[in-house]
């Protein structure tokens, strides 16, 4: 990794932040490939925490704002990557669910096993669907929740907001992210203990 790259390795108890450089990180996918995020440089990079068997991921891939949106800016040139935090014996563990999981939702893109949750708690990631968004140059330009729609219905009614496609017309239109944090919900992220 080059002086000049602005990914900084993940250190303990630290936990990355919006406007700074995104934490390094390597996990391998349900195939056993290896992802890792200084190879993505020069590529705007989507986190999605993901978890097969949460009610608000099965939504959200299904009806919501996660059905066909990876597929879309796939297509435009962004990476999208989903991880799953959950550890040994916690709800929507394992490789065998994931690719289960992403048959059902017909998802085009890898899903990373974090099982020690590792790469979660230096992201802050503490729901599923949690979303980050990373800019070309390796900044964390974003970090909650897709939309302000869990299960299609805005809280108080009101108009529906895709947080993530807003911040990603954002940063298309050379803006600054007009919203760079919303509070994530869904299930939590089932870590393990310790």
């Amino acid at each position: 990794m080059s002086d000049a790259y602005p990914y900084v390795v993940a250190t303990a108890g630290k936990t990355a932040k919006v406007g700074a450089p995104a934490p390094e990180f390597s996990l391998k996918d349900i195939d056993g490939k290896e992802h890792s995020l200084s190879a993505l440089r020069g590529k705007v990079v989507v986190l999605e925490w993901f978890n097969p068997g949460c009610p608000f991921v099965n939504h959200a891939h299904t009806e919501g704002s996660l059905k066909a949106m990876a597929k879309e800016e796939i297509a435009k040139g962004v990476v999208w990557l989903a991880i799953n935090s959950g550890a040994a014996g916690k709800q929507g563990h394992g490789a065998d669910a994931n690719r289960t999981g992403a048959e059902k939702f017909g998802m085009p893109h890898p899903i990373l096993i974090d099982e020690s949750g590792q790469v979660g708690h230096l992201y802050g990631a503490e729901k599923t669907p949690h979303m980050m968004l990373i800019d070309a140059e390796g900044i964390l330009r974003y970090r909650g929740a897709i939309d302000n729609a869990p299960f299609g219905e805005v809280d108080g009614g009101g108009t529906k907001i895709n947080y993530l496609a807003q911040a990603l017309a954002d940063l298309r239109g050379n803006k600054p992210v007009s919203t760079t944090e919303t509070r994530a919900y869904g299930c939590t992220v089932k870590y393990g203990k310790g």
